[in-house]
């Protein structure tokens, strides 16, 4: 089975999936604006990984605009934030990304990675500063807030290998039933 993993990485985080994504599971690897210029017909599953961005994932757009051109193939989405894989809002906001219709066609996963700032551009590291800023400002924050706001005041890495292993049992899923 062909495979391609496609990534829009802005610190590194979601590259770094996409790479372990690749290398484990046999997959041709590149960037969204490099893979834009490519043919993917030849692909059986085509993966893609954006980072998480203001409730939704970047670049998104792109691969939805194509989901009805892939009907024959494996379709999975790994989106890279920087909350802990058992933050309860992250299901709900993924759910809000895709239509019903395309939940049907889409496989979606969720992989913590983490935030750094020295990488980040100006405007996101403006838009997390005022983000930070209004959370301090909050009268009676809950303990969730208090902890994002000690974990997101500063860069920080929770990627870990381990978290691709249910994108990889996917795809072993739909070989056993397609081969």
């Amino acid at each position: 089975m062909k495979t391609i993993v496609i990534y829009n990485s802005q610190t590194g985080f979601t590259k770094r999936y996409a790479e372990w994504i690749a290398q484990e599971s046999g997959a041709d690897c590149l960037d969204l604006s490099t893979a834009k210029k490519k043919n993917l017909d030849e692909y059986d599953a085509i993966i893609y990984g954006g980072w998480a961005c203001a409730g939704s994932i970047s670049k998104i757009g792109w691969f939805k605009g194509n989901i009805n051109k892939w009907e024959d193939k494996k379709l999975i989405v790994f989106c890279v934030g920087g909350s802990p894989i058992d933050n309860p809002e992250i299901e709900p906001t993924l759910a809000k990304i895709f239509t019903i219709d395309e939940c049907k066609k889409v496989s979606v996963f969720y992989c913590p990675g983490g935030f750094n700032y020295e990488k980040m551009s100006a405007g996101s590291k403006l838009m997390m500063k005022m983000f930070i800023k209004t959370l301090k400002a909050k009268k009676d924050k809950t303990k969730e807030e208090e902890l994002m706001i000690k974990m997101i005041s500063s860069s920080y890495d929770i990627s870990d290998v381990k978290y691709i292993e249910p994108i990889l049992e996917c795809l072993k899923e739909y070989k056993r039933i397609y081969n």
